[in-house]
């Protein structure tokens, strides 16, 4: 996995927290919704990430 998706991945978590806490201040429940929906997505892709790097490694493990 690259380091700019994981740059990525951690930015649309940041996004999606800010767009919640946003819509908790405003009292806004979509916009609460939609940034806890940002946030599980980009952490899927994170979990995502660290199994790639996990499978990577082991990989390497076996032909190092």
């Amino acid at each position: 996995m690259s380091f700019g998706d994981k740059i990525e991945h951690k930015a649309e978590e940041v996004k999606g927290a800010a767009k919640e806490q946003y819509g908790d201040a405003t009292d806004d429940e979509q916009l609460q919704a939609e940034g806890q929906a940002d946030q599980d997505a980009a952490n899927a892709k994170q979990a995502g990430d660290k199994l790639k790097d996990a499978a990577h490694d082991v990989k390497d493990a076996f032909t190092g």
